[in-house]
């Protein structure tokens, strides 16, 4: 999920870069590996880098963090085929990577499982050991943890679209003519395209006919065509919500509505379509999985945070963190959820997660991704 906009969130991924860049410098002449004792570098998606989140554990162990931003998922998983397994002890990314790229390619290391199955027997149901998308693919390796995940379809203002209503017409809704104008685009291409795979009645996750990508075409073209306006700012989508610009935007969720919520915006809501062409499912639910990066200099400090972040104020921080919140797979733990107060549980929209979990998919890879971006893109410049 990537923003490109200049404001705080793009500052503090800017800072990160550079941050990253001072891990990349090579060991000085004389300088010893062990020095690497009290250094963790790490390629997260925002929020790990959050002063609430890394600050407490510098000083608890006295240790040197740096954290670089990824803005796209492959193009993380590509640093570390280029050589950055020399940079970085940890990676945080959407769930498939790890067991369908990322382990195969020997890019990361498993972790001891001994260790860290207990904390899976605390999380939601969902979660619980083994999850398989943090499994090896034959089920015998751990190759990471999960934490943040989040239902994501698209959100409207349920003063003026009832949530039943959404729920009921899913992304149909966005095809109906009385929505011209009505709606607005969060341009994250990657999740555009599979939602207007979702709007055109076909999974994304597979190979595509002709006819599919014929009709994908014609979706693109008319999401673009009717949209009020477009951006990759979700605070600024929000924003024209609340003040009744547009009704609805395609493309968003709990990551995406969830500090307009936490502000009293409580008609802000993300939706999640009953039922859709995803094995009868219509939306689609992204989870994060950090792993150990197979750095042959690899700190010790990087179990060690992966521990510190299943601690249950830790986890509220992280699902708090600025810019976007989400709920943690470690809510299962009575201890963590009650680190959340009754108006967070709300921007959460924690009261209907598990029948959001139940009509969603599993986010995955799109094998025609590149030729869809293709269309995507033209259909987009063309509007």
């Amino acid at each position: 999920m990537s923003h490109t906009k200049f404001n705080r969130r793009r500052f503090l991924q800017s800072a990160g870069a550079l941050a990253g860049g001072a891990a990349m410098m090579p060991l000085m002449p004389g300088q010893a590996w062990a020095s690497r004792d009290r250094e963790l570098s790490m390629l997260v998606w925002e929020g790990y880098n959050s002063p609430n989140v890394l600050d407490p554990f510098r000083r608890e162990f006295s240790a040197r963090v740096s954290a670089s931003n990824v803005t796209s998922d492959p193009d993380a998983v590509n640093r570390l085929r280029a050589g950055e397994t020399r940079v970085w002890d940890l990676i945080n990314l959407n769930n498939p990577w790890a067991r369908q790229m990322m382990y195969p390619e020997g890019l990361i290391k498993p972790l001891d499982q001994e260790r860290f199955r207990p904390y899976f027997d605390d999380m939601l149901p969902e979660f619980h050991w083994p999850y398989p998308w943090a499994m090896s693919d034959d089920g015998n390796e751990l190759l990471g943890v999960v934490q943040r995940f989040g239902p994501l379809s698209f959100v409207v203002n349920t003063d003026r679209i009832s949530r039943a209503t959404a729920e009921d017409e899913g992304f149909n809704l966005f095809l109906d003519s009385s929505m011209s104008r009505r709606y607005g685009v969060l341009t994250w291409a990657n999740w555009n395209i599979f939602h207007m795979c979702v709007t055109a009645g076909f999974s994304p996750f597979k190979e595509h006919t002709e006819e599919e990508m014929s009709r994908f075409r014609e979706v693109a073209e008319h999401i673009f065509a009717n949209a009020r306006f477009l951006s990759d700012d979700h605070l600024q989508m929000n924003q024209a919500l609340i003040t009744g610009e547009i009704d609805a935007y395609f493309t968003g969720g709990t990551y995406s509505c969830s500090v307009a919520r936490a502000d009293g915006f409580s008609n802000v809501r993300g939706i999640t379509p009953k039922s859709g062409p995803i094995d009868g499912k219509g939306g689609i639910v992204w989870v994060e999985l950090t792993s150990v990066v197979n750095n042959p200099n690899l700190s010790p400090l990087a179990e060690t945070f992966l521990e510190y972040i299943m601690r249950p104020d830790v986890c509220h921080d992280v699902a708090f963190a600025e810019g976007s919140h989400n709920p943690v797979a470690q809510m299962g733990d009575p201890d963590v959820l009650g680190q959340f107060s009754s108006a967070e549980l709300d921007a959460l929209q924690y009261d209907s997660l598990e029948e959001d979990l139940a009509r969603c998919a599993d986010y995955d890879v799109n094998p025609d991704y590149a030729e869809m971006l293709e269309i995507y893109t033209e259909a987009r410049r063309n509007a």
